[in-house]
């Protein structure tokens, strides 16, 4: 059913999207902004199709919200790991071969159809997520990466959890098997990622006026003969950024069919690559605490290690 809500400003603003955005904190200043180009809202009666228009005080808004759009995504009764869980949010370990969100070629079997699935046999809704119905992805991983990712339940809680992404102070930090062991003990990527020139369905080490800015934080682990275990930590989160700087640096991910040349095996079978997100650091979105979630490696990386170690 199509809502309505009526303000009076109490203050005078800039613009109006902010000022809507201090009034409604369960609404996106994004969705606000769609509201507002879209006409959905009036100022004293008339159509204000400006983000950018003032406010001034006593001035009557009101703002019309749509029914969000049809959903499409049929639930899946696919079991998931689940890490935490409460009203707000979900933290799954997201398994190997799992796509997080339907695309093209991958309608169904996504974190998100087990997700509908989930949260319905608990008698629970998922609240539009900038007007569509669907559960809040926040952030992703890559469809053979395994790990923590965080789901938001309502509106609120994404909108809270997309800003921690944005000013980078969610933290996360992968484990990955790779070939060869750095000399060194630590240390950090610092290189733009873009569009691969000839492959296109690659990313790659750009010039910095060609890519956007990023930056990996790496330490090893374990030294395994000619292999290593390394912790990476994000501080920003670009497309495949983790398996192109590895690659960069010339450690390939192990398992990695993309970035790891063809010629290099270890004769291990694995799901997807050897690429783990292990633990997820956050300020939950309504208690204001440090929620801290950690997924074990998955036995297909335990097997990966134990079959290198036994090789030294």
């Amino acid at each position: 059913m199509t809502a309505l809500i009526e303000l009076e400003a109490e203050s005078s603003a800039n613009r109006l999207d902010a000022y809507l955005a201090q009034q409604l904190v369960d609404l996106s200043r994004s969705r606000l902004q769609k509201l507002i180009g879209d006409g959905q809202v009036t100022v004293n009666g008339a159509v204000c199709s400006s983000k950018k228009a003032g406010v001034d005080l006593g001035d009557l808004i009101q703002i019309t919200i749509p029914d969000a759009e049809p959903m499409t995504l049929i639930p899946e009764a696919i079991p998931l790991d689940i890490l935490y869980e409460d009203p707000h949010l979900i933290v799954v370990n997201k398994a190997a071969g799992m796509v997080v969100h339907p695309s093209i070629g991958h309608t169904s079997g996504t974190l998100v159809n087990a997700l509908l699935a989930h949260c319905a046999a608990q008698g629970e809704t998922l609240p539009g997520i900038n007007g569509v119905q669907r559960p809040g992805i926040v952030h992703r991983l890559d469809k053979d990466t395994t790990g923590a990712i965080v789901v938001a339940k309502t509106e609120q809680a994404f909108v809270h959890l997309q800003e921690q992404f944005r000013v980078k102070s969610a933290r996360r930090s992968y484990l990955a098997v790779v070939f060869g062991s750095p000399r060194e003990d630590s240390g950090t990527v610092d290189a733009a990622i873009g569009r691969h020139p000839v492959d296109r369905l690659k990313m790659a080490v750009v010039d910095a006026s060609k890519g956007r800015h990023a930056v990996t934080h790496w330490s090893v682990q374990e030294r395994i003969g000619n292999h290593a275990l390394l912790q990476f930590d994000l501080e920003t989160g670009r497309t495949h950024q983790i398996r192109v700087h590895a690659a960069h640096m010339g450690f390939h991910v192990i398992g990695d069919p993309t970035y790891t040349p063809k010629r290099r095996s270890v004769k291990v079978k694995l799901p997807g690559q050897a690429l783990h997100a292990w633990r997820l650091r956050l300020i939950h979105p309504m208690t204001g605490e440090v929620l801290e979630a950690t997924a074990p490696l998955p036995p297909s990386i335990e097997k990966l290690l134990m079959v290198l170690r036994q090789r030294m």
